[in-house]
């Protein structure tokens, strides 16, 4: 990929990898095989396509690497603990890398979706019933549209977050605010 790239254009500005996959399995019975695939997709892919485009930002003395997560980075998701784990590695990848290149000027953020209208969530959006249960979890009530997303990605790769880096910007309609608890309540 990266080799195509570069017989067309010299610079690397930004790079968002976004792939992914789930293997949803209760952990007792999740196999080693299924949860070193979704290990391999989503954070050693995400790895290898860093470090081809870090070596051509750190020739280029800039560069910007956002890397798409989950809101599952922070929350746990029970039948997905290899999403899970992959989203969390992510974040700290994100610090990580940051820190490392910082001094290069390159910066690495990452962008944590909540419930998104993607066709990879056809399951719940067409499905009003599934659709109204997941909106119930949300503070705001709806789920995220793939523009709204797309506008972080193109915030954090601009010069507009020249001053931002090593950080995870949550987009997810206050799932992370612990919605359990938008309720007051008391335990007297």
């Amino acid at each position: 990929m990266f080799d195509t790239y570069y017989q067309k254009w010299d610079r690397l500005d930004v790079l968002i990898p976004n792939h992914g996959i789930q293997i949803p399995s209760e952990s007792h019975k999740m196999t080693t095989k299924d949860f070193q695939k979704v290990l391999n997709v989503n954070l050693t892919g995400y790895f290898i396509c860093a470090r081809e485009g870090l070596k051509q930002m750190v020739k280029q003395g800039s560069g910007c690497i956002v890397f798409d997560s989950s809101v599952h980075q922070i929350i746990p998701k029970p039948t997905y603990a290899s999403y899970a784990a992959s989203k969390a590695a992510i974040g700290h990848l994100t610090s990580t890398l940051a820190l490392e290149y910082a001094g290069s000027n390159i910066r690495v953020n990452c962008v944590g979706p909540g419930a998104i209208e993607t066709p990879m969530n056809d399951a719940w959006t067409s499905d009003d019933k599934k659709k109204q249960e997941v909106c119930e979890h949300i503070p705001m009530g709806r789920p995220g549209t793939m523009d709204e997303i797309a506008a972080i990605f193109a915030f954090l790769g601009s010069e507009d977050a020249a001053y931002i880096t090593g950080q995870t910007l949550y987009a997810c309609g206050g799932l992370t605010l612990y919605p359990e608890f938008r309720y007051a309540w008391t335990s007297e």
